[in-house]
């Protein structure tokens, strides 16, 4: 009597089918649950299937660097493009070169064509300045020479708002900018208003005028600023030239700071063109940011904030430059954080800012840090571009295509389908079933990963679920071709599908690691497109693997407990007669449980 019921209970993989049949329809039950609790009904589409906009960049030449177009560096632009508007959340943009030096970017619906237009274009040349001199962001009037004029010798309004820290932030109680190094370090303990935030005494002053009780500390020519570094005549001229109050004015300013050499001295707005500054030579680059990402700082209620992480040359660079600062006066304890030839923040210190790490703070919104941090994460390009035209492209030909393509599709699931039901009859109920399953499953994913992490649905993705279809039903023929010839030996169903299912698994893992490995050498090696059909064929080969295993078996596990399969009905697929089953083995019934075990 022991032995009969070892035999019976060897089987591990026999166990409890149902309860793994149930765990799948939990899952699938979840996976629809959740797309209706995102208000996600349907899979993000890629730009030639929903359209978007398409971009042409033409490359530039740079001052100083007359063959700075060559195909490295037209190909490192387009990589670190390609990163930043993914960084926007899209990850099937394409981005690729033309010709010699344009770089075609398509973005697909549903992004903000503006926002993606000012990353994918904007050279993000960013540069750390010592500040000489700073003043309100209005032309300066030209006609009297007077100390007090060109706002580096007087103490009118706007000056007052650019260096005094304590009388002017406190006094108007406006938050302002302070650089930290990450290490909790507090380089000054008095706000500033360089940042973004601006005091309402900045942005009333039309032009600074001399003001009663602040005095010029250095009244002689040529105008010397409070810290005692002499101004040079000809960047006076330029600051007191300097026009920051329309956008217009500001993005000509910004163009040509940009194009000057790093070792030169600059004049510079402010981003929002409040102030206008005297900039010496970079101290630090852009190249030395090592990492910058946007932070909600809740504990001392900076708001958003942009964190960076200098290289290890660029931190003992940094901590050079903050230690010469912080024994000047204001306003040379100011640094000037200048990208793209725009003052983004000018921050004071007093004393060397240590440790490889720093903060932006002053006013950002939540947008507008992320916009800063993605730039400064993802690089500087090598090269400055311009928009040469830009377009909008509709879905139509994409639209024809999978039209014809799901049509294709259905003909060829239909052949599958009916042969099938043809060859293995009762059994094809078993692998429509499990098709089924698998396009649930692959339905759900796919559209819970748009939202998730941007994944979108294009042509080639579309073909590799079609393929798909081949790969799930050879793992089912492989499965219940191991049944028949177990049957055919002169075994039961029962003892044919345990027996069965060792070596069907072996084959069938083999098979899906194959095709997994191919998906994911194509989805290493290549861009675009193609990823989108790597992607669906790894994630599709592996839902095989898991519905096979989780689905397919335990269904024939519990269907060769039902008569009409038991015992071999002649539209079961299994019929011992039809399959020439061998006599001799099928008279030795008692002989099933020990073999079993042994399986």
């Amino acid at each position: 009597m022991a032995a009969p019921k070892k035999g019976r209970r060897a089987p591990a993989s026999q166990g409890h089918p149902g309860r793994t049949l149930i765990l799948v329809l939990i899952a699938m039950a979840g996976l629809i649950g959740g797309m209706f609790y995102s208000g996600t009904l349907t899979p993000r589409l890629g730009i030639d299937l929903a359209g978007g906009t398409s971009f042409t960049l033409a490359a530039q030449n740079q001052p100083g660097k007359p063959n700075a177009i060559n195909e490295t560096n037209m190909k490192t632009a387009a990589g670190i493009m390609e990163r930043r508007v993914n960084g926007l959340g899209v990850t099937e943009a394409e981005v690729q070169t033309q010709g010699s030096n344009h770089i075609i970017v398509n973005i697909p619906k549903g992004t903000d064509a503006r926002q993606a237009r000012q990353q994918v274009g904007t050279t993000a040349q960013l540069g750390f300045r010592p500040v000489l001199t700073t003043t309100a962001g209005a032309k300066t009037p030209e006609p009297k020479p007077n100390p007090s004029q060109g706002g580096a010798n007087g103490k009118g309004k706007g000056d007052k708002a650019a260096g005094d820290q304590a009388a002017g932030d406190q006094a108007k109680n406006k938050p302002g900018t302070q650089q930290k190094a990450s290490s909790s370090q507090s380089p000054s303990s008095k706000p500033t208003t360089q940042g973004r935030a601006v005091t309402d005494s900045l942005k009333k002053a039309p032009s600074p005028k001399p003001s009663g009780p602040a005095k010029p500390t250095t009244p002689q020519a040529p105008p010397t600023p409070p810290g005692g570094a002499a101004i040079p005549p000809a960047l006076q001229k330029q600051l007191d030239a300097l026009d920051c109050s329309t956008k217009k004015s500001r993005a000509a300013a910004g163009e040509k700071a940009a194009n000057t050499k790093p070792s030169d001295p600059i004049v510079a707005c402010k981003d929002d063109g409040a102030q206008k500054f005297a900039l010496g030579p970079v101290a630090v680059e852009g190249t030395d940011v090592s990492n910058a990402k946007a932070v909600f700082d809740s504990q001392q209620g900076q708001g958003w904030i942009v964190q960076m992480d200098f290289t290890s040359e660029g931190g003992k660079k940094f901590g050079d430059i903050t230690g010469k600062l912080a024994t000047k006066a204001p306003p040379q304890n100011q640094f000037g954080i200048v990208l793209d030839g725009a003052v983004v923040s000018a921050p004071s210190v007093d004393k060397a800012i240590m440790g490889g790490g720093a903060t932006i703070s002053g006013g950002f919104t939540q947008q507008s840090a992320e916009d800063l941090g993605n730039m400064l994460s993802y690089g500087a390009l090598p090269l400055s571009f311009k928009i040469d035209d830009e377009t909008t492209v509709t879905a139509a030909l994409g639209g024809e295509q999978l039209h014809a393509g799901l049509i294709a599709g259905a003909i060829g699931l239909a052949l599958v389908i009916i042969y099938l039901v043809a060859y293995y009859r009762g059994l094809a109920l078993v692998a429509l079933a499990s098709l089924g399953v698998s396009a649930v499953l692959t339905y759900t994913i796919m559209t819970l990963l748009g939202p998730a992490i941007g994944f979108a649905l294009n042509l080639p993705a579309v073909c590799g679920a079609i393929v798909a279809i081949g790969i799930t039903a050879d793992s089912f023929i492989v499965y219940f071709e191991r049944i028949r010839d177990e049957i055919r030996e002169g075994r039961t169903l029962r003892p044919a599908v345990e027996r069965g299912w060792p070596r069907a698994r072996r084959t069938i893992l083999v098979s899906d690691f194959v095709s997994f490995l191919a998906a994911a050498v194509l989805f290493i090696v290549t861009v675009g497109k193609v990823q989108g059909f790597a992607f669906t064929l790894g994630l599709t080969t592996v839902l095989d693997v898991v519905v096979v295993f989780l689905f397919t078996k335990p269904l024939m596990t519990l269907l060769a407990r039902r008569k009409f399969f038991s015992e071999g009905h002649s539209w079961s697929g299994l019929d011992p007669k039809r399959l020439g089953a061998k006599p001799p083995l099928r008279r030795r019934r008692g002989a099933a449980p020990t073999q079993t075990k042994e399986a």
